[in-house]
């Protein structure tokens, strides 16, 4: 191989990988492949051992019309095909490897399938073997070429490991790829807000509920890439809360703060911040908090029953509960529930004696507690009756 050569191959290499990353080069990085070892058209192709079942992975210069060809007839008929399955991977051969070219363009293969494209011969190499599959590359030659030659069976074997690789990478790539796009999706499906920040506080990534948050900027809202408080006093608790977490360190248990703050129109909200297990090593602009907001008073239908099995409430002081959780001050609750603000107290000191609380915002985070997560549909037009 010449200087020139070996620098044409090393670009070709690094195509092969950067196309394990980005699908879109791929036909692009196969047609260079077929190019570099002196062929027409290029293929990859796996086959299960029983030979019952034929995939098309990538193809370059062949119609559509000769590749459903193959898979119908001519695969039967490939002289090259299972001769991979007791050859050792990465090894290449073409036909005159194991039959007479002469013999060779007298059979159906050549002359229906093979000839009418405009090539003379044919090469492959095993790219991967499994118990259930063959994986292999196969190239066509053209007739201006002339037959296989030692040159290209050599270029094919060396760029065999590469293309395996990337397979192997791009494969990964996509799993993990599809894993974060499916979380992604879940947070979206999630009825509280969810904000994964970095090490310096900069936003990584908010579900649909966070953004809505910062949307309606009542709460929180978003400067740049960064959270802001919409008043003193959530602001002052909010930077308390992720000084506290973000003191835990990476290597200590991960340190946990609740808070209850009231947005600009006068609605309560729950915050709960975390750090996350991170790495020393790992860059500073990868999550490591994450920061949970929910209304307070966001609590679904079956909720207060769960509340109340948990600390055998009786119905007046759920009733006294859930008006703590909606709306806050005792004068208020016993104007809303109609009884006397002694009431209130009697059955509010009751609830802190059946839950452990010792305030009223201690009573909010622990109802807030049990509210369902997920997204609560309002379209019930096509439940079943």
């Amino acid at each position: 191989m010449t200087i020139l050569q070996a620098n044409r191959f090393s670009s070709l290499v690094g195509e092969i990988y950067d196309a394990a990353a980005n699908p879109a080069l791929r036909g692009a990085a196969l047609e260079q492949v077929s190019n570099f070892v002196g062929g027409c058209a290029a293929t990859i192709l796996s086959r299960d051992e029983a030979r019952h079942s034929l995939e098309i992975h990538q193809h370059f210069g062949t119609e559509s019309r000769f590749r459903q060809l193959y898979r119908d007839r001519y695969v039967e008929l490939d002289p090259l095909l299972d001769r991979h399955l007791g050859l050792a991977t990465e090894q290449a051969v073409g036909v005159t490897d194991i039959m007479p070219h002469s013999d060779f363009v007298a059979t159906s293969f050549y002359r229906d399938w093979l000839e009418p494209q405009g090539a003379i011969d044919l090469a492959t190499v095993t790219l991967e073997r499994s118990d259930a599959r063959t994986t292999i590359l196969q190239v066509l030659r053209h007739r201006s070429r002339g037959t296989v030659d030692e040159a290209m069976r050599e270029r094919m074997r060396l760029l065999a490991p590469h293309i395996q690789r990337s397979r192997v990478m791009g494969r990964q790539i996509r799993a993990r790829t599809h894993t974060v796009d499916d979380l992604a999706d879940v947070l979206d499906g999630l009825s509280t807000a969810i904000c994964l920040l970095d090490a310096e506080g900069r936003v990584v990534h908010a579900n649909a509920a966070c953004r809505q948050l910062f949307a309606d900027a009542n709460l929180l809202a978003m400067v740049g890439d960064r959270i802001v408080a919409r008043n003193t006093q959530s602001d002052k608790l909010f930077r308390n809360m992720l000084e506290i977490v973000s003191d835990g360190g990476a290597d200590s248990v991960p340190r946990r703060q609740i808070g209850l703050a009231t947005s600009v129109d006068g609605e309560h909200y729950l915050l709960h911040v975390a750090a996350l297990k991170r790495e020393h090593h790992l860059p500073r602009d990868i999550a490591a908090t994450v920061l949970f907001v929910q209304k307070a008073s966001m609590l679904p239908s079956l909720v207060p029953d769960a509340i109340a099995s948990a600390f055998r409430l009786t119905p007046s002081e759920l009733r006294v509960l859930m008006a703590i959780v909606e709306i806050g001050g005792v004068p208020d609750i016993a104007a809303k529930l109609g009884i006397a603000e002694t009431t209130v107290k009697t059955h509010l000191g009751r609830l802190f004696e059946k839950t452990g609380a010792g305030r009223q915002a201690d009573l909010v985070k622990i109802a807030a507690g049990f509210a369902a997560p997920f997204v609560q549909r309002t379209d019930r037009g096509n439940d079943a009756v």
